[in-house]
């Protein structure tokens, strides 16, 4: 079993900046992929970005260029540095992992853009 906590989350001000952490314990080992998602009040939830345990990345398109995802094997942690934060990206940030085909989610973590 792996669990996965998220933290970093709050209000912030449209221009501002967030980062995001999604720490794993357990039975965690490499190869995984490793994933941000988001859900905003009466949306599905959405793919925001992808790491793999080599560092591959994977973006949507609605964040390109302002948000960067990383991750530190060493400690099982990924991050999302969040800049130039937007209105429309108000949600629920949720960390995820795939790993020998198991899927674990974290509680999530709200982030909040003020106009």
């Amino acid at each position: 079993q792996v669990q996965l906590v998220e933290s970093g989350g709050g209000l912030v001000q449209a221009g501002g900046s967030l980062r995001l952490s999604c720490a794993a314990s357990g039975s965690v080992f490499s190869p995984n992929t490793m994933r941000w998602y988001r859900q905003a009040p009466e949306k599905q939830r959405e793919l925001v970005a992808s790491i793999g345990s080599g560092g591959r990345t994977v973006y949507a398109d609605f964040v390109k260029g302002r948000f960067t995802i990383s991750r530190d094997n060493a400690k099982n942690a990924m991050y999302l540095q969040m800049n130039s934060l937007k209105p429309e990206d108000t949600a629920v940030y949720y960390c995820n992992m795939v790993q020998s085909f198991q899927n674990y989610w974290g509680q999530g973590t709200q982030v909040t853009v003020s106009s």
